[in-house]
């Protein structure tokens, strides 16, 4: 249930759908005759996705997101890498018979580079589907077929393909890998996230060293740079709001240890 009604709030909290819809009732109230509102609603949503487009205001929100943890270096042999899903497109690798990457499959690629320098590792990918309602086609076996074709012996490959977001990410994995106390599991996802599934898995009493991915920042010099394309600005900022409102979410119900976890 938290899941769709997470899915179905979120579609009218983003803050591009709330602006474009905010925009069309503007205009349709001008058409209908209520001149003032219409066109009160037209200027705010106009300002906001100017700022939101064009202004820094989504690398200020990242921010302190990305910066929250930086990668840890074990210091001794790596148990397990756990790699969240969010990094396949489904439906067109489904379409196309192909594994397609989206914006954050740095998670996968970062996946397989630890992997490699860490041999001794298991690599476990966590992470079923997000659609509304379920094909049958699993983010999993997408990364299965791409960790294989990356070399990855499949012996060293766990899958954990039931989950649906960020909790049962960390509840269903620990339960299929069964972490022993004094083991170095990585945790891998994008940096913007990390907060958040660091809360999730130490609210389930796993502690996992953080290995922040797929950065959309380039740290504290975005403050002073205007954004030279609108659809880059409104997605940081899109992504940076449901991040945080996330983590509040998640911390009312219970799913992470603190509102906003750090080191």
């Amino acid at each position: 249930m938290f899941f769709y009604a997470a899915k179905l709030v979120w579609f009218f909290l983003q803050p591009s759908a709330a602006l474009i819809l905010a925009l069309a009732a503007g205009v349709l109230a001008i058409g209908l005759g209520a001149v003032r509102l219409g066109a009160g609603l037209v200027v705010v949503a106009a300002i906001g996705l100017l700022v939101a487009g064009f202004s820094p205001l989504g690398a200020a929100l990242l921010l302190p997101l990305e910066n929250r943890f930086n990668r840890v270096e074990p210091d001794g042999p790596v148990t397990g890498i756990v790699v969240l899903g969010g990094g396949i497109d489904q439906r067109i690798g489904e379409a196309r018979q192909s594994v397609t990457l989206t914006d954050a499959g740095d998670r996968l690629t970062d996946g397989v580079a630890l992997a490699l320098r860490h041999p001794e590792a298991r690599l476990v990918f966590t992470g079923g589907t997000d659609q509304f309602v379920p094909d049958g086609n699993s983010e999993g076996e997408a990364a299965r077929r791409f960790f294989l074709s990356m070399g990855i012996p499949a012996a060293r490959i766990t899958i954990e393909d039931r989950s649906r977001d960020t909790a049962e990410n960390a509840r269903f994995t620990k339960a299929l890998v069964d972490p022993k106390p004094g083991e170095r599991w990585l945790l891998v996802t994008s940096a913007f996230h990390m907060p958040r599934s660091v809360g999730c898995f130490r609210a389930i009493g796993w502690d996992v060293l953080p290995w922040p991915s797929d950065y959309r920042s380039a740290g504290t010099q975005d403050l002073t740079r205007f954004v030279s394309q609108p659809s880059v600005g409104l997605e940081r900022v899109d992504i940076a709001t449901k991040e945080w409102i996330g983590l509040l979410a998640y911390w009312l119900s219970g799913r992470t240890d603190s509102l906003f976890p750090g080191p």
